[in-house]
């Protein structure tokens, strides 16, 4: 009897450990598989731009040092998207005297890192005032943050994404009319919401096509030229 027992015990073991690990290989796996940044797009931004330091797990775009409004935009990147291919949209706001700070979260999914705002603020004492942004999944967790921590913060600013609580801090949603990624139904009840007409859900980054999306009308160049107007107008406050 104890031996049929041990029997038993033995295989639940083996087969509990089993489960464990194809688990743990179908997630390695699946991590493995994301979507990379456009090489030549990210090459330019850092020949034109000398200034932008990594440090670790942030990417800092510093705005030059004439026009520096000591505002700062912590940026966490889509689900699944290498954070790199958002920094030709971040080097364009940066020009705007706002200092952008971009994330790279573990397995490229901001679910894992939510808090990652809370270990930039001390890094920069000379920023006065705080924005949070992020795409998609990003934008999501970004949103989910900023309702336990909006006495940090002067604005949320979500890219084809919605806002998951009420945060009672000045809030917009940008998306496109084409993005058929984002479930646009979301953002019925949204009041600050601006549509770029023509736009999809990939074209806020730089790393070509997503799967499920739709085709944009305008191309990347326009749609992110639009966003950072719409970005920077809202944190300016024009």
């Amino acid at each position: 009897m104890k031996k049929t027992t041990k029997k038993i015990l033995k295989r639940v073991l083996i087969s509990i450990i089993s489960l464990i690990v194809i688990l743990f290989m179908s997630f390695y796996f699946y991590t493995l598989s994301y979507s990379r940044a456009t090489k030549t797009d990210i090459e330019k931004v850092y020949q034109d731009n000398k200034s932008i330091i990594t440090d670790d797990d942030l990417t800092i775009i510093a705005p030059p040092r004439d026009i520096d409004k000591n505002i700062g935009l912590i940026f966490y990147p889509g689900g699944k998207v290498e954070d790199i291919a958002y920094l030709p949209l971040l080097n364009q706001i940066s020009q705007s005297g706002i200092t952008c700070i971009l994330v790279k979260m573990p397995f490229n999914l901001a679910v894992f890192n939510l808090k990652a705002a809370d270990d930039i603020y001390e890094k920069f004492p000379n920023i006065k005032s705080w924005y949070l942004s992020g795409h998609s999944l990003g934008g999501a967790m970004a949103s989910s943050y900023a309702d336990e921590n909006y006495n940090k913060l002067a604005g949320l600013i979500l890219l084809a994404s919605y806002p998951l609580n009420e945060a009672p801090i000045k809030t917009i949603s940008i998306y496109g009319s084409n993005d058929y990624v984002l479930d646009q139904t979301k953002l019925d009840n949204v009041i600050n919401k601006v549509k770029i007409d023509g736009a999809n859900h990939a074209n806020f980054g730089n790393y070509g096509v997503q799967k499920g999306d739709g085709n944009a009308t305008i191309s990347r160049d326009e749609q992110q030229q639009i966003t950072v107007k719409l970005i920077t107008d809202f944190i300016l406050n024009k």
